[in-house]
């Protein structure tokens, strides 16, 4: 028995490793964010296996029928939506949790957002720091971001496509109006595009425009 985390694509559906399909054909119960979104990958490689629900409003009952299947001898998959499980969604509760009891697991190498996004900035990637998603409130959002305006290396976060402009706000409000900002959206497809600047650059050059697709932030180092 063994709960496999794999990766999958965060785009493009062929940047997903030989491995990860074998675990996922092979499984006895494949664990997706969202079942619908997995269902095209599954598709597109022929996998069969059978696949459950599992996200942030999952009932407890989900995460215990898991754990209770790996311990009846079952193995698992647990994918998310796009990229590695684990990172900025619920799949570290069951990961966590499935240590806790001393079960196997097996994490596969692959796809993740932030580290596409942190060389496609530019900025120079030695030491970096991932924080993920900021909460909605401002005064909370900003002084995250000022913690962060000394750090010797980028800084990357992922945000709603609807909250750049505000993220950019923030970021001249804690950090000042010439901290450089890349902001990657929808890596690996067809609309892949990097926009790169100051973050009043960047402010002014949205406009009143809106983007659209998945949004990672990149803020480089203070002196870069």
């Amino acid at each position: 028995m063994a709960l496999y985390v794999c990766p999958t694509p965060i785009g493009n559906l062929k940047d997903i490793t030989i491995r990860v399909i074998l675990v996922l054909r092979n499984a006895d119960i494949v664990a997706a964010e969202d079942t619908r979104k997995t269902r095209i990958l599954f598709n597109k490689y022929s996998i069969k296996t059978k696949l459950v629900s599992f996200h942030s409003y999952s009932p407890e009952g989900k995460s215990e029928f898991l754990l209770r299947e790996l311990k009846n001898g079952k193995n698992v998959a647990l994918v998310t939506d796009a990229g590695t499980p684990g990172i900025s969604d619920p799949g570290y509760k069951l990961i966590k949790s499935a240590i806790d009891l001393g079960i196997h697991i097996e994490v596969l190498p692959g796809p993740t957002a932030f580290v596409t996004a942190l060389l496609l900035s530019g900025f120079p990637p030695a030491h970096f720091a991932f924080y993920g998603f900021l909460p909605r409130k401002k005064g909370k959002r900003v002084k995250i971001i000022k913690s962060f305006e000394d750090f010797p290396g980028p800084v990357i976060f992922y945000e709603s496509p609807f909250r750049v402009k505000t993220f950019l706000e923030n970021v001249i409000e804690a950090m000042g109006k010439e901290r450089k900002v890349a902001i990657a959206r929808e890596i690996t497809k067809i609309h892949e595009e990097v926009l790169r600047g100051t973050a009043e650059e960047l402010l002014e050059k949205l406009g009143d425009s809106q983007l659209k697709g998945e949004v990672v932030i990149v803020l480089s180092p203070k002196d870069f």
